[in-house]
């Protein structure tokens, strides 16, 4: 069975200090030896991740981090990849051992009320020994609506069925049940064309992912799905009978698309819809206007939520900078980070253009965009950059603007 996109799963993170049972607790959950246990402190290096179904709740990622207390020659940065697993956690576990709660868990408790995270504490190797009084109240105190206290079964479908049941009480709802790509975008029973480019980009035999999902998810919706090359787009419209409800297209032909088109045809971007489906839709519209100021000096942050190699044909690291200065008439200074890396210097950038995201979860684009606010860097989104840039923005967002 394919194992679901990790952006449509529900994060699990499991923290706390070394050997405290954070490794087992993964294997236990997943029936598997996800992780490496030993006696040695500080096995687990880096985050690993598994993805795997939990049914009743639906495919979940099991995180399991490298202890928070971890001293060992790459302790710093092992903690810092462990922190970075804050950003996307939906839902903590923070493991801990009999009558044991140290400055380790209380920073693990303030980090994840920081973010609003809900969390479980679960209490390892809890019926070998007898809990002080102490520690008890400790537990009662974060036994609340936004974390459960998790109690060690014999057996593991008991485990399981109560791990279940906690889950299904604390996740939030919008997590639970995510907002669907066609939210304002497309309506049972509707006709849309999805203009799908086929470039050095297009990786071979197959579709990108954010592709993949927008039809995954009109197909969900019970709508009449087209896809088409853009150099196939207008014998497509020429072959209905009526016209399409909504075309939707990748950033990089939206001018070709824009000219084609009927203009009573409401028209957007794969990237456009999924910074409306997981991100602020105002903040990254507001970054626009930071771009139209861009001067000669400032520093530009391409941020892609996705590692891959690139080609010569790179939407990020070769397209957008070059349409930028083409557009300006100056080299624009960019930087660029991949995959989970994210600057923690952000005072140099005066604007982040940051990808559609679908590689990452709703939690981890919105750390991002958070942490950007606080930075005071305006922030906006590929999609919205390129089609500044070609003179269609005022098209592309009205799906999301009207009323």
């Amino acid at each position: 069975m394919l194992k679901p996109p990790r952006s449509l799963t529900i994060y699990i993170g499991i923290f706390g200090r070394t050997n405290v049972g954070k490794s087992t607790l993964v294997n236990y959950i997943s029936g598997q030896d996800t992780s490496i246990v030993s006696k040695v402190a500080g096995t687990t290096t880096d985050a690993v991740y598994k993805i795997m179904e939990l049914l009743p709740i639906g495919p979940i990622t099991l995180v399991d981090t490298a202890g928070l207390d971890d001293t060992s020659l790459l302790s710093k940065e092992r903690i810092e990849r462990t922190n970075k697993v804050f950003e996307l956690t939906d839902v903590a576990i923070i493991v801990t051992e009999p009558n044991i709660w140290t400055q380790y868990e209380q920073n693990i408790v303030a980090e994840l009320t920081r973010r609003k995270t809900p969390f479980i504490v679960f209490v390892n190797n809890y019926k070998d020994e007898i809990l002080s009084n102490s520690f008890i109240n400790i537990l009662k105190a974060y036994n609340n609506q936004h974390s459960k206290l998790l109690n060690e079964s014999e057996y593991r479908e008991s485990f399981l069925n109560e791990f279940k049941r906690i889950l299904i009480d604390i996740i939030p709802e919008e997590t639970l049940n995510l907002q669907p790509l066609t939210d304002n975008v497309i309506k049972k029973y509707q006709t849309a064309i999805m203009v799908v480019p086929i470039d050095l980009g297009a990786p071979k035999g197959r579709l990108i992912l954010p592709q993949v999902q927008m039809i995954r998810a009109a197909l969900d919706e019970s709508a009449m799905v087209y896809i088409v090359k853009d150099t196939e787009l207008q014998r497509c419209l020429d072959s209905l009978k009526n016209k399409p409800d909504i075309v939707i297209c990748d950033s990089q032909v939206v001018k070709k698309v824009f000219d084609i088109i009927p203009k009573n045809v409401l028209f957007t971007t794969f990237s456009i819809i999924f910074t409306s489906n997981r991100a602020d839709f105002k903040i990254m519209l507001q970054g626009i206007e930071a771009l139209k100021n861009l001067k000669k000096d400032d520093r530009v942050l391409i941020a892609e939520a996705c590692s891959h190699h690139a080609s010569k044909d790179d939407i990020g690291r070769i397209k957008i900078p070059r349409w930028l200065s083409e557009h300006f008439g100056f080299d624009v200074k960019y930087d660029v980070c991949a995959g989970m890396d994210y600057p923690k210097d952000m005072k140099k950038y005066s604007l982040i253009i940051h990808c559609g995201g679908c590689m990452i979860n709703k939690k981890q684009m919105i750390s991002r965009l958070n942490y950007a606010v606080e930075n005071n860097v305006p922030i906006t989104n590929y999609g919205m950059v390129i089609s500044f840039i070609n003179n269609t923005l005022d098209r592309v967002i009205e799906p999301f603007t009207k009323s």
